[in-house]
């Protein structure tokens, strides 16, 4: 192993490339982590599901690819990058065949236990926070933990790509496709990815290093922005298809299509919102995310007519949650302590996913089905979103940035 005081040259000669297989391991496990969510009409038809069946079916991969980042953001501390990418990826590859086999058994039960433990996938986020922060110095990893954030642009891959998938390839061969990439992508990674020269295994039992980040302010306080960023990004890339099916009527590959423009335009504000709060700082940054959001969500209540001012809408909420969602990271990486970096991840991450599990629950059972409305679940999210807002601004001191020695 090598220790912390090696130099800058050798952080350098490794970042890129170590940054870009970050970014596609978490590429391909959120194509994972979101492959029921484009199929869910689909899944409804089939099986008959009511809307609140329907919303729980989409949701449910989200619990495990939340609240399994706690530990694998504290196992990266112990275990690094490098082999905790594919062990977590090669892990994810049975359920996404399993999904497949449940789909055409139409059995819902089966289908809501795989998806499941197809949230394992979505724990990959804990892993790369703190292994790109690690290969960053202090004044560069907004712009480093950006460029990884942007691999949620899975899900855009997710959402535009597997319906299509589906009509050229066929249903199982779509989930045995995706299998396939996984471990393909970690083959890869072991064999071409390192941890950073600086990163120190944190050797300490995981119970203990979970209750210390636990016991920074640090932690909740990102905890709850990351949920309304973060969580509203993943809420929405999960229920759009089924929310433009009720809304507007579109049928599976149109939702599909736009959803897919949703995450891309989140894929892209991630990284600008990371580098504008290098510069800015990400308080004024995620600042401006939740209340744009809040704004933004009173626009949506009118149900702006297609196809412009409503794709507008979209877009531009999308914008802002990725801003948002590159905002607060950076945030963590400034703040939290460099031996704390994984396990407080593990924590925010898991509030960022949990904020995306509950939004598409309220959805389905707040749905006026006569009028094909969602003005209550939409008003809660304004709500929610000038809260967020008026926290930043003035719920969390002012404080000097921590500068980790590189």
């Amino acid at each position: 192993m090598t220790t912390a005081t090696s130099s800058p040259a050798a952080l350098k000669s490794g970042q890129s490339v170590n940054l870009a297989l970050a970014t596609l391991a978490f590429c391909i496990s959120f194509w994972a982590w979101n492959l029921i969510a484009p199929l869910g009409v689909r899944y409804a038809e089939i099986m008959n599901l009511s809307s609140t069946e329907k919303s729980i079916l989409v949701a449910i991969p989200i619990v495990v690819g939340s609240v399994g980042r706690i530990l694998t953001g504290a196992l990266t501390d112990r275990y690094g990058g490098r082999l905790m990418f594919p062990v977590l990826l090669v892990a994810t590859a049975p359920f996404v065949v399993l999904v497949a086999v449940a789909g055409e058994l139409g059995s819902y039960p089966m289908m809501l236990v795989i998806g499941f433990f197809l949230g394992i996938s979505g724990t990959t986020f804990a892993v790369g926070i703190p292994f790109v922060n690690a290969w960053y110095e202090p004044s560069k990893r907004g712009f480093a933990t950006g460029i990884f954030g942007a691999g949620m642009g899975g899900t855009a891959l997710s959402a535009f790509f597997t319906p299509r998938f589906v009509d050229w390839f066929g249903y199982v061969t779509t989930h045995v496709i995706v299998a396939v990439a996984l471990v393909a992508v970690a083959v890869i990674v072991w064999m071409f990815m390192h941890d950073s020269p600086v990163w120190q295994p944190n050797r300490a039992a995981v119970t203990p290093k979970l209750v210390a980040a636990a016991k920074l302010p640090i932690t909740w306080q990102m905890s709850f922005l990351y949920a309304a960023t973060f969580g509203g990004f993943v809420a929405f890339s999960t229920y759009l298809p089924t929310y433009l099916k009720d809304v507007y009527d579109f049928d599976l590959q149109a939702a599909g299509t736009r959803t897919a423009g949703f995450a891309l335009a989140a894929v892209i504000a991630r990284p600008i919102g990371g580098v504008l709060s290098d510069r800015f700082g990400p308080r004024m940054i995620t600042f401006i995310s939740c209340a744009g959001a809040a704004v933004l969500a009173i626009w949506m209540i009118t149900e702006p007519p297609l196809e412009l001012p409503a794709g507008l809408n979209f877009v531009l909420m999308a914008a802002c949650m990725g801003l948002g969602s590159g905002s607060v990271f950076t945030w963590v990486a400034q703040a939290a302590p460099a031996e704390r970096v994984g396990s407080v991840t593990g924590i925010v991450g898991a509030a960022g996913g949990l904020g995306g599990f509950f939004p598409p629950m309220v959805m389905g059972a707040t749905y006026n089905a006569e009028e094909h409305s969602y003005t209550i679940g939409l008003t809660l999210l304004v709500v929610f979103a000038t809260g967020a807002a008026l926290f930043t601004l003035f719920g969390i001191k002012r404080r000097v940035v921590r500068e980790s020695p590189t």
